[in-house]
């Protein structure tokens, strides 16, 4: 299991992922779960991953495999719009169940998988995808300006409370972290290093990119100061009366 989540804001996307992996509780490894592909001053694309690892890595293959070919429905280099790109992720969904899904369903192997994709093409908005496994996608508007993958019951309620389209970009990082945090405390399938990402609007590359392990200090504050103004705010809470 993993854990992702890509914030779109005002000023620009904020991202974060986990590493962990297993396949039961004595196989357990890390995999980085965020992939970058940018030509700095023209375009940019971050594409966070979850579900059965050998999907996803094959997806990252064909894109990279197929940069530079000139096909806009499926080069990230030749695609005209974020839209296009989008699409481009799709397709390689698509053709790695097309080669792989009929065995692994043989062998009753769990195939399915689940993207988050942020970018920008110079010309176009920054944009926040989220790409089911069939290939189809939908994009954060209005109100939404949050999407997860992976394990993403216990992070939700923290971006829900404080999450606002002109939340600076500094603290939605922070509220990103409190967010794994809160998911990393209750499932142990998520887990350290994690990645942590910001992209400015129409900078078309990384602002911020930061690998965070468990000897990382300001995560290690957050948990603890988070932990410790949750219970102390529970216990100025009233008791009920009834």
């Amino acid at each position: 299991m993993t854990y992702c989540t890509g914030i779109l804001l005002d000023d620009g996307v904020v991202l974060a992922s986990d590493s962990r992996t297993n396949a039961g509780i004595d196989r357990v490894s890390t995999f980085r779960k965020m992939h970058v592909f940018e030509r700095p001053g023209d375009r940019f694309f971050a594409l966070l991953t979850a579900g059965n690892l050998s999907l996803t890595q094959g997806v990252i293959s064909l894109l990279t495999e197929w940069l530079d070919n000139s096909d806009p429905e499926r080069d990230l280099w030749a695609s005209p719009t974020m839209f296009t790109a989008a699409h481009a992720v799709g397709n390689a969904i698509r053709d790695m169940h097309k080669v792989d899904g009929g065995y692994l369903q043989e062998h009753e192997v769990d195939f399915t998988a689940s993207f988050i994709l942020a970018g920008q093409v110079r010309g176009g908005p920054l944009r926040l995808f989220m790409i089911y496994d069939a290939g189809n996608f939908i994009e954060a508007l209005g109100d939404s300006n949050y999407f997860q993958i992976g394990e993403v019951k216990y992070g939700k309620p923290i971006l829900d409370r404080v999450l606002t389209p002109t939340t600076p970009l500094e603290e939605a990082a922070k509220c990103a972290l409190v967010s794994m945090d809160s998911t990393i405390r209750s499932n142990l399938s998520v887990g350290p290093p994690l990645d942590l990402a910001i992209i400015r609007r129409d900078e078309f590359k990384l602002a911020t990119h930061i690998s965070i392990d468990v000897d990382n200090e300001y995560f290690n504050m957050i948990r603890k100061r988070w932990g410790f103004a949750l219970r102390e705010v529970f216990s100025e809470l009233p008791n009920p009366n009834w």
